[in-house]
C-alpha cells in the first residue's frame, strides 16, 4: 500500500491522484509510495555517524517512553547507535526520470506472467479465499490481483528494517509528522507482541508484509485469522487476506458489485465529461451511447438500484474508456493512484478469465519526461491558464488547465497531458498563440 492519510489514517506515504504518476504504496493505511512496495532487498546499508540524528533519535525514544512504549521494544527497534539508512533517502527523494504512460503502466503490472501465476495462487488457496468471501464480500480475485501488485505473491515483501527506515524517514523527510506517527505505530505493534522486532521488514518507506500495510493500516485492520493470538500480515496468509479484506469492506466495499468495465464512446463524444469527480448514473452514461466493449449495451438498472459511475480516460481521449463505479473508489482509498486501480481491476478480471484489453491500443503511447511535464505548465501559465506549481507532475490543477486551454483553442477536451499536447504548445508559441 502506499503511504497516505485519509481512510483511517492512511495507507500511503506519497499519494498523487494524477494520472499515470506513482502514489503512494497502499491500503488502508496500507502502503507508502507505490515504487516502496518490492523495494530492493538487499541489505540497506547506514549513512556515516550522525550526530544530529543521535539527539533526535533519543529525544524521540523519551517521547515514546511516554506514549506507553517500553525500554526493551525501545532497545529492540532502535539501537542507541542506530544511524539514518542511506538507500532510504536515497529512495525518498528520487523522482523517475520518465512517467508512464497508462498502456505501459498496465502492461508492465498484468502481463501473462503474473496472470498465470494469480490463478495457480487462486487455486492453490482457494478454500482460504471463499473463507475470506464469506466472512467479508470481497471477491478472491480482487485480494489476489492486491497481492500480486503490492509483492508479486508474497515473493517481494521488502528487507528494509521497518523501525529504523521509519526512523530515517521522520528524521530526514518533508512529511516527518506522518513518518513519526508511523514509527509510533509500528513500535506499538512490536510491544503487543505480533513479532520480533529483528522481524519487522518491509519496504523503505514503511510498509509490511503480504499486502504491505503501514503500521497504521495494520493497527486498525490487522487480524488474527488463524487464532495464534498475533496478527502476522508476514508469514500468515490468513492473517493477511483477512486484514486486507477487513480493510477492503471498512473502505466501503459492495459485494456482488463490479469495480468498473471498459466501455466504447459513440463518436462524437463529448469528452469533457470524463472526469473521476463527475458521477452519473448507467443509465445517464447509456443513455449518451456509450457502450460495453463487446459493443452491447450498458446494463440497465432500476431508478431505486441505479448504480453511479464516472468516466475516465487514461489515455486521453483517443486511448481506452472505463466507466468506474464505487468499488472503485475503495480501490482507491487502497492507493490513489488511478493507473494502480485500473490495474488491480483488471488482473482481477484476468483472473475470473476475462479477456486482455485492447480498445483503445492506437494512442499516442510515448513516454515523457518529468522536465517535458514540466514545459507544459510553463507553456500554459505563459498562456494565462494556472496550472498550479510548475514542479513536472500533473495534478489536477495541470489537468484543470489543460482542459482550459482545449477548450479556447477547439482542441477535444480531455485534460490528458501527452507528447502531442506539448507539441501543440510549441507550435502554438511559434506562431504566436501565445496572445490567447
Amino acid at each position: 500500500m502506499k503511504v497516505r492519510t485519509a481512510f483511517s489514517t492512511c495507507r500511503l506515504a506519497a499519494c498523487v491522484v494524477a494520472l499515470g504518476l506513482p502514489a503512494s504504496t497502499h491500503a488502508a493505511t496500507p502502503s507508502a509510495p507505490e515504487t516502496a512496495s518490492a523495494s530492493p532487498t538487499s541489505a540497506p546499508t547506514p549513512t556515516p555517524v550522525d550526530q544530529a540524528f543521535s539527539r533526535w533519535l533519543a529525544q524521540f525514544k523519551q517521547d515514546a517512553l511516554g506514549e506507553g512504549i517500553g525500554q526493551a521494544t525501545l532497545d529492540a527497534a532502535l539501537p542507541n547507535d542506530l544511524q539514518p539508512i542511506a538507500r532510504v533517502i536515497e529512495l525518498d527523494q528520487r523522482q523517475p526520470e520518465f512517467v508512464d504512460t497508462f498502456w505501459n503502466y498496465l502492461d508492465r503490472r498484468v502481463d501473462e506472467a503474473r496472470v498465470k501465476l494469480g490463478g495457480d495462487k487462486l487455486q492453490e488457496h482457494k478454500k482460504l479465499f471463499r473463507q475470506v468471501q464469506v466472512k467479508y464480500g470481497i471477491p478472491a480475485s480482487i485480494l489476489v490481483a492486491f497481492w500480486g501488485l503490492e509483492t508479486h505473491f508474497g515473493r517481494s515483501t521488502g528487507n528494509f528494517p521497518t523501525p529504523a527506515a521509519l526512523a530515517t524517514l521522520a528524521y530526514d523527510s518533508r512529511r516527518s509528522a506522518f513518518f513519526r506517527g508511523e514509527l509510533l505505530h509500528a513500535l506499538t505493534i512490536l510491544e503487543q507482541g505480533h513479532l520480533p522486532a529483528a522481524d519487522m521488514k518491509g519496504s523503505w518507506a514503511g510498509a509490511m508484509g503480504q499486502m504491505q500495510f503501514m503500521p497504521s493500516t495494520f493497527l486498525n485492520h490487522a487480524v488474527d485469522a488463524d487464532g495464534d493470538g498475533r496478527k502476522d500480515i508476514w508469514h500468515s496468509l490468513p492473517d493477511a487476506f483477512h486484514s486486507a479484506a477487513h480493510y477492503l469492506r471498512k473502505a466501503g466495499w459492495h459485494p456482488g458489485e463490479i469495480w468498473g468495465r471498459q466501455v466504447i464512446l459513440p463518436n462524437g463524444f463529448n469528452s469533457e465529461l470524463a472526469r473521476y469527480d463527475l458521477k452519473k448514473p448507467v443509465n445517464y452514461w447509456a443513455g449518451l451511447g456509450i457502450r460495453q466493449a463487446s459493443g452491447k449495451p450498458l446494463p440497465s438498472t432500476s431508478s431505486k438500484q441505479a448504480m453511479s459511475g464516472a468516466l475516465l480516460l487514461p489515455q486521453g481521449r483517443d486511448g481506452p474508456a472505463f466507466l468506474v463505479y464505487r468499488n472503485f473508489d475503495v480501490i482507491m482509498e487502497w492507493n490513489r493512484s488511478i493507473n494502480y486501480a485500473l490495474s488491480i481491476g483488471h488482473l482481477a478480471d484476468r483472473l475470473n478469465g476475462q479477456p486482455e484489453l485492447q480498445l483503445g491500443r492506437d494512442a499516442d503511447n510515448r513516454r515523457m519526461t518529468r522536465d517535458q511535464f514540466m514545459e507544459i505548465q510553463q507553456l500554459l501559465a505563459h498562456l494565462n491558464f494556472d496550472p498550479g506549481e510548475i514542479d513536472g507532475m500533473p495534478g489536477s490543477k495541470t489537468r484543470l488547465a489543460i482542459r482550459a486551454y482545449q477548450k479556447a483553442v477547439g482542441l477535444p477536451v480531455d485534460g490528458h497531458a501527452s507528447a502531442g499536447l506539448l507539441e501543440y504548445l510549441h507550435k502554438a508559441r511559434v506562431n504566436g498563440a501565445s496572445d490567447l
